[in-house]
């Protein structure tokens, strides 16, 4: 073979190349395999061809690779091999095993046993050991061995691919870490290729995306999300085209189809999010292959954050609340401004409603006492407050008058509350709001407590009528009403308002609004007392 010494066999020093035998007489002697000068000896251009090709094949590979044959000299030493020990394919090929020069001298018998016993074992053999570079340093390899069949079907030799431990190591830890997270992270791991579609999708993204892990590579991303499909799509779009962001990202989004048996709209989750650009690490030029999209539901605790903000807040506006009304003269004065600064962050309309004082020339032909704003004051006050009758008299329960609520303040000053002019401040004068039966605020003056109302469709046409039948400013889609209350009466309802824009009242927003109305209502007593 005329290859280069990477890819040469080893040959005896004492003989001659076939191919520049001759006789004594000077001419060539004939070919012991019966072929031609054509007829595919080891000279012909074919075989010249594909010994450069194995050459070429050796030196490309990213693993140190050398060969022995059945009596153990070197056959084969490619580049890597060069460059990991440092010794040249020249120094190395038709060396008679390793001794001496790339093992130490007491480490070889061993290391040479192992190696050629691959002949006679099945597959690959795997072993560490230590050999020497030419300067004299130590490299603690890896190797995979396995035996070379010649023409006849025996071993005739063996190949050694060898790597350094540590890279081997850092390669089989990257295998497995890449395994536990597709298999049994606690992290969502979505790999979306070049056109953003999910090309591989571990167990929990998929439970999170509310699908199986087959069924949702290749979708678009749109058929998965719903809100903050945007925000993903230009997360990853950013990753391809400027790399990774430096912090986690968090992004509110909603699944498709969540809670779509329950005959709920999807609730809202937010994902804390990582991106990674992946790129090839066998081509020169980074070309990205995709993103990582690495998530963790993180809702209950942003919830919880978002909740203990808006306490504080709320804390501090009462706080200051307290502050300014303290300096104001007029009670009914501080009362609006308890309700301005309880607008802020919380409503966009505040009402007040106060209950408008019987006069003794109603049809029912009582007034308010001391202690009941409808009982009768010629009553006997030791009976029963309630005004129920006594068990077995047969006596009719008095009917329970109906309650005429008269608008007081609107905030903010100079909105439009979609009725006439409020009372004159602290008094209840004014022309009564026609609420309809079961109005909310007529619920809450009713009941003593808080009532919270929206309008069932997001529809604006529809929203318009519905904030104009419960005489509330117009765009209104969402109200709380809290009762008033002082000394034990009820002194009217406060009402907070917001738009389409907000989400509709909770609970917490219910205690928040109670907190208010207690405030408002001392004050309004007070400014009632001193009329």
């Amino acid at each position: 073979m005329t290859a280069s010494p990477r890819s040469e066999p080893a040959r005896s020093s004492g003989s001659p190349p076939a191919s520049d035998a001759v006789d004594p007489a000077g001419d060539p002697k004939p070919d012991p395999s019966g072929a031609g000068p054509q007829g595919g000896g080891p000279d012909c251009p074919a075989d010249r061809d594909d010994s450069d090709l194995l050459a070429a094949l050796l030196d490309g590979m990213d693993a140190a690779l050398c060969a022995f044959d059945a009596d153990g000299t070197v056959t084969h030493w490619n580049r890597e091999a060069e460059r990991m020990l440092g010794w040249s394919a020249d120094e190395a090929v038709g060396r008679r095993g390793l001794a001496g020069w790339a093992v130490r001298a007491a480490d070889a018998a061993e290391i040479e046993t192992l190696l050629l016993g691959a002949m006679r074992a099945p597959g690959r053999q795997v072993h560490e050991f230590a050999l020497l570079t030419k300067d004299g340093g130590r490299v603690l390899v890896r190797t995979q061995s396995a035996a070379v069949p010649g023409a006849d079907g025996e071993a005739a030799g063996v190949y050694c691919a060898f790597s350094e431990v540590h890279t081997q190591v850092d390669l089989e830890r990257s295998i497995a870490l890449s395994e536990a997270l597709f298999e049994d992270a606690s992290w969502g791991v979505v790999l979306v290729d070049a056109d953003l579609r999910p090309a591989v999708v571990n167990g929990h993204a998929a439970r999170s995306l509310g699908a199986g892990r087959a069924t949702l590579l290749g979708r678009p991303l749109g058929e998965l999300l719903d809100q903050g499909v945007e925000e993903v799509e230009s997360a990853f779009q950013h990753v391809l085209a400027e790399g990774a962001p430096p912090e986690p990202t968090e992004i509110w989004v909603t699944v498709r189809g969540e809670g779509a048996d329950l005959g709920q709209p999807p609730p809202r989750r937010c994902w804390r999010s990582g991106f990674l650009r992946l790129a090839s690490p066998l081509s020169e030029e980074a070309v990205p292959l995709g993103v990582a999209w690495i998530f963790r539901d993180v809702t209950e605790a942003k919830r919880a954050e978002q909740e203990g903000a808006r306490m504080r807040f709320r804390s501090n506006q009462l706080h200051r609340a307290a502050r300014a009304a303290a300096e104001c003269e007029d009670p009914f004065e501080a009362a609006t401004v308890y309700l301005d600064f309880a607008l802020a962050g919380f409503a966009d309309h505040a009402l007040i409603d106060l209950v408008r004082e019987p006069s003794p020339g109603r049809p029912d032909g009582r007034t308010p006492s001391a202690t009941d704003p409808g009982g009768d004051p010629g009553a006997d006050p030791g009976a029963d407050p309630s005004g129920l009758a006594p068990a077995g008299t047969g006596a009719a329960l008095p009917e329970r008058p109906p309650i005429v609520l008269v608008r007081a303040v609107a905030a903010p000053a100079g909105a439009a509350t979609g009725i006439g002019p409020n009372a004159p401040a602290g008094t209840t004068d004014g022309i009564p709001v026609a609420y309809a039966a079961g109005h909310p605020a007529l619920q809450a003056a009713d009941r003593g407590g808080s009532v919270r109302a929206s309008a069932s469709r997001a529809d604006e046409e529809i929203s318009t009528q519905w904030a104009a039948a419960r005489k509330w400013p117009s765009g209104t889609v969402h109200g709380l009403c809290a009762v008033l209350r002082s000394r034990g009466r009820t002194l009217g309802v406060a009402s907070f308002l917001r738009g389409a824009s907000r989400r509709a009242f909770d609970r917490a927003d219910a205690a928040y609004a109670e907190d208010v109305a207690v405030r408002v209502a001392a004050a309004i007593d007070l400014a009632q007392r001193l009329r």
